[in-house]
């Protein structure tokens, strides 16, 4: 097997009604309702490699979702062709869900009242895991996640980075060859979003895991894409090496700093492009290679209570890359 996913000019349309405003508006939509074709995704196509870890990104809205949907067999296309591992997704075969898995940030798969360690019983017995391997697969994921201590907490006591590490705890207990992961660090504070990077990245050489990963966040894919595909009103707009997206279109870093006083703030456009002042905020724009150094020049210069050097947003990058999309 050359490549784990195949796409080929999928298109994935959705029928939904127009509401009315209003309350009159209400009852003609409920009466009468008008229905209309929303085109999600419309002939989209690429191929992922076994092993890859691909950054799947786009504003909201632009066919992310709908597209891991659909590889999991959750969806099914309105036109076009995908094989994951060689299996048609939609039919949902137990030998194709033995192998792949599917994680959502924003959705939850634990059960709420109970402790993590439950919903990993479950999934044993869902994807019947003889219990020695079991074991073992449970006890690497601790020890990879370092989990041991909250596995016997009921779900809605642990916070959303502990949460998250059980999600995905129990998302992989079965090993699967191919892992969709859709924002798996939405919400999560920066020390926890490293650890879910380093937890992915490792797993990703470990066990040589085909993973396509979404997300709004650049240190996500700094950290662990070599390859992005950027997705944008249902049509991808780029497949190719991440660091030469980065490198044309993301030349600068973003400076946020906090100013304890207004000294000297004028002098602050010898640091780099102001993009926003309102005191005591102030955002300033410098080329990548001299971030550290303008920093640096902050602190000394200028009273600085907080600061933070941060990527440009993905969206910013998007922008600025493809100004002319195809027409819909």
């Amino acid at each position: 097997m050359d490549r784990a996913i195949i796409v080929d000019g999928l298109v994935k349309n959705f029928e939904v009604t127009e509401k009315q405003p209003g309350l009159t508006g209400a009852f003609r939509s409920f009466l009468s309702p008008k229905k209309k074709i929303v085109r999600a995704l419309k002939g989209i196509s690429f191929a992922v490699q076994p092993g890859e870890l691909i950054g799947f990104i786009g504003p909201n809205g632009a066919g992310k979702t709908t597209t891991l949907k659909t590889l999991s067999g959750l969806l099914y296309p309105t036109e076009g062709f995908v094989s994951v591992l060689e299996f048609d997704p939609w039919k949902r075969n137990p030998e194709f869900l033995k192998q792949i898995s599917l994680v959502m940030g924003q959705k939850n798969q634990l059960w709420w009242d109970l402790p993590a360690i439950e919903t990993f019983e479950l999934n044993r017995a869902i994807y019947d895991i003889p219990v020695r391997s079991y074991n073992q697969n449970l006890n690497e994921l601790i020890e990879l996640l370092d989990t041991g201590e909250i596995l016997n907490t009921p779900v809605r006591k642990l916070s959303l980075g502990q949460r998250m590490k059980m999600e995905l705890t129990a998302a992989l207990l079965h090993k699967p060859k191919v892992l969709f992961l859709d924002e798996p660090t939405i919400g999560l504070d920066i020390v926890a979003q490293q650890k879910i990077r380093d937890f992915i990245y490792d797993y990703n050489i470990k066990y040589g895991a085909t993973i396509l990963l979404t997300s709004h966040n650049m240190d996500d894919l700094i950290n662990l894409a070599r390859r992005v595909v950027i997705v944008n009103n249902g049509y991808i707009l780029y497949d190719g090496p991440f660091e030469e997206l980065i490198s044309k279109f993301a030349k600068e870093k973003l400076i946020k700093a906090r100013l304890s006083n207004e000294d000297n703030i004028s002098d602050l456009e010898k640091i780099g492009k102001i993009k926003k002042l309102s005191f005591p905020e102030v955002i300033i724009s410098v080329p990548r290679t001299t971030a550290p150094v303008a920093a640096s020049e902050l602190l000394q210069n200028f009273p600085i209570d907080d600061l933070t050097i941060e990527e440009i947003p993905i969206e910013e990058i998007i922008r600025k890359a493809f100004k002319n999309e195809p027409e819909k």
